[in-house]
């Protein structure tokens, strides 16, 4: 039993979370950054994505209970949120790094950057701590089985800090050309992405 529940929550929030897919919105919402930008909003982000499925597995659902918001509200939020950036992508208003000078603001914009939209909404999103709740729901109180829970929420929180880190040779492939076509590109597919957390919201609430 404890092999079958690591196994199907491992694949779950692997597929969930898809932290190789995630590669070319990082490279798209980094563009500009220097290497150790980039490096440290993979870190952040991971690291604050881990830390807030750890905290769903704990008390997800209590919270959201006492707190009387559902998911289905959560995931309207998250792709409100979500469209924001798409739109910037598309756009290309995005804040840019610009000289020496300009370095306080970017480090500030490194830390904003890893906290949305990379460990919220699109690392540690809706689906994501959807998913991790409801594992913790299987887990039934179980200590060994939340304990595991953890251990591969932290498993899948190293494999995107891994994936990330080879985003930059992915860059170096494309050139700037490429990157802006990119951003632009992943830019709308984000606003769909964002677009359909809203429509499953919505219709989660008219059928629930």
């Amino acid at each position: 039993m404890l092999g079958d529940y690591v196994v199907s929550a491992l694949i779950t929030l692997v597929v969930v979370v898809d932290p190789v897919g995630l590669v070319p919105t990082f490279l798209a919402v980094t563009d500009g950054f220097s290497r150790a930008a980039r490096r440290s909003v993979a870190l952040r982000a991971s690291m604050i994505a881990g830390a807030i499925l750890i905290g769903a597995a704990l008390i997800g659902d209590w919270l959201l209970h006492t707190l009387g918001i559902s998911l289905s509200a959560f995931r309207i939020a998250g792709g409100l949120l979500l469209f924001l950036i798409a739109a910037e992508m598309v756009l290309g208003v995005r804040m840019r790094r610009e000289g020496q000078a300009a370095e306080e603001a970017v480090e500030e914009h490194v830390r904003n950057v890893a906290a949305f939209p990379l460990a919220i909404p699109l690392l540690a999103g809706p689906g994501a701590i959807t998913a991790t709740v409801l594992l913790a729901g299987r887990a039934d109180g179980n200590v060994l089985l939340m304990g595991l829970l953890l251990a591969v929420v932290a498993i899948v929180a190293v494999m995107c800090f891994v994936a990330f880190l080879g985003a930059g040779r992915i860059s170096q492939l494309l050139g700037v050309t490429g990157n802006i076509v990119l951003s632009r590109l992943l830019g709308v597919l984000l606003a769909a992405l964002a677009v359909q957390y809203v429509v499953d919201g919505i219709r989660a609430i008219l059928t629930g």
